[in-house]
């Protein structure tokens, strides 16, 4: 009972931290120009920019490199946290504290190459949150930067023989990751940052009638199918495809988004997918839109439910959607 009511009162406090940030307005200021600055640096990259910020988002992987990473920095720092431990027991001889140091400062420098790619790919997925959200991401992120300072100072007087104070320095910044970790969870597990968010999907394996031909007016339509929403276009005359209704990025109406030669452009945030299989061609969206078959059979749009997995998509799409 006692161990529940501590939890409890954990857990309000947690709450209150949460919603104390998300009311700091007068973050907003910094955090916009932080962003424009981040745009600014992209678009610098010319032609590479969209290789870039894809191996950010983590379009290669399928889903967002930023909690990997931020996983690895936690247990390469955990990992030096737990030797120091070992070398400040009294060891006889002397030499396993030594090797147990050395050790320590080791993963401590994985660790901190680990923050930095997760510093680098938090900030490209935090530039497109928004208001409470876009407020915690920014006080997460500045968390971390001040652990991983507190890193690399620790690492710098390890090199130098400074042990005792290397060791303080880290653990004081492994309570600012927990702290930040703290937040960083409240925007994956509450607000879905980096979760897919494209809904329910279409398990129907018969072709069902959807709406007539003549309502396809060159931009996604929506429509609903044994309770799930699609969207549905026509890409070229006697072509259809369909897909999930909502972005998997952060749920924005595919609805409102439009086609721009063989891609399906979200509204909100600009991911690009492609027509003929929903992978994504341009992040943020690091996750494939749910893409369906679609024909069109005497003037009528007809649709089943997915096929395979994405892995399975290439090569398979040219013929679907053709008048038949």
């Amino acid at each position: 009972m006692v161990a529940r009511i501590r939890g409890r009162r954990s857990w309000q406090l947690g709450r209150q931290v949460l919603s104390a940030i998300g009311r700091q307005e007068w973050l907003d200021r910094s955090s916009y120009r932080l962003e424009h600055a981040l745009s600014l640096g992209y678009n610098a990259l010319g032609g590479a920019r969209d290789t870039v910020t894809n191996a950010l988002n983590g379009v290669w992987l399928g889903h967002p490199v930023h909690p990997p990473l931020a996983s690895l920095t936690t247990g390469a720092v955990g990992t030096t946290v737990a030797l120091d431990m070992l070398s400040a027991l009294p060891f006889e001889p002397r030499v396993e504290a030594v090797v147990a140091s050395r050790f320590a400062r080791r993963a401590l420098g994985v660790g901190i190459l680990a923050s930095i790619g997760s510093a680098a790919t938090g900030a490209t997925d935090w530039q497109h949150t928004h208001e409470e959200d876009r407020r915690v991401g920014l006080i997460h992120g500045v968390l971390n930067l001040a652990a991983t300072a507190l890193y690399a100072q620790s690492w710098w007087d390890r090199h130098k023989g400074r042990n005792r104070r290397g060791i303080a320095f880290t653990a004081l910044g492994y309570l600012i990751t927990a702290a930040g970790g703290y937040l960083g969870g409240a925007l994956v597990f509450e607000s879905g940052i980096g979760i897919d968010q494209s809904g329910s999907r279409l398990r129907t394996t018969q072709w069902t009638p959807v709406l007539s031909a003549t309502s396809l007016n060159g931009r996604p339509v929506r429509v609903d199918v044994d309770g799930v929403g699609l969207v549905v276009c026509q890409t070229s005359p006697g072509q259809v495809v369909a897909f999930g209704e909502f972005c998997p990025h952060l749920a924005a109406p595919m609805a409102d988004g439009w086609i721009d030669r063989g891609r399906l452009v979200c509204p909100w945030h600009g991911s690009w997918f492609s027509t003929e299989s929903g992978e994504v061609v341009r992040g943020p969206a690091s996750t494939a839109l749910p893409w369906y078959e679609a024909r069109l059979v005497d003037g009528v749009v007809e649709v089943r439910g997915e096929r395979q997995p994405a892995l399975g998509r290439k090569g398979h799409s040219a013929r679907k959607g053709i008048m038949e």
